[in-house]
């Protein structure tokens, strides 16, 4: 009876700490995103457009979890922005590749080094942020495996 009084005691509080970190790094992106005039959705999909393996627009919008329509509306406002591009797909002459610009690296790595400085995990030493990431990898693709 404890045993199992005690595993949900401590599914709950892993679900608290979660939610706790997540406040806590959405908070500090956000105040940045504000500063630069960047939506949560724009700033996904800066995070999410590293290159490789190239992104289409509507696998973009399926990473975002978005209608095609407005991703294709984000990407127009990033790409006024100077932030991506669009480039022929090399086999789908309907696709089109969405890439970062200079400038669009440039401010993804600004938001990045923003969020890692003032994360909960920074005050965490080396070996403990890769036993960390270990067990979040190993959470987070739980789902993607069971499908």
């Amino acid at each position: 009876m404890f045993a199992v009084m005690d595993a949900r005691r401590l599914d709950r509080e892993l679900i608290d700490y979660l939610f706790v970190l997540h406040d806590h790094v959405h908070g500090e992106l956000k105040s940045m995103l504000r500063e630069l005039e960047l939506t949560d959705a724009q700033a996904g999909a800066l995070w999410r457009l590293t290159g490789e393996p190239p992104m289409t627009a509507r696998r973009l919008a399926e990473v975002l979890n978005c209608d095609a329509s407005t991703a294709t509306s984000m990407i127009d406002r990033l790409e006024r922005q100077g932030l991506v591009s669009r480039e022929p797909h090399p086999t789908d002459r309907r696709a089109k590749i969405v890439r970062l610009t200079l400038e669009g690296c440039t401010l993804r790595d600004r938001v990045i080094r923003h969020a890692v400085e003032r994360s909960p995990f920074a005050r965490l030493d080396e070996e403990s942020r890769r036993r960390l990431h270990a067990l979040l990898r190993q959470a987070s693709t739980h789902d993607q495996e069971a499908s």
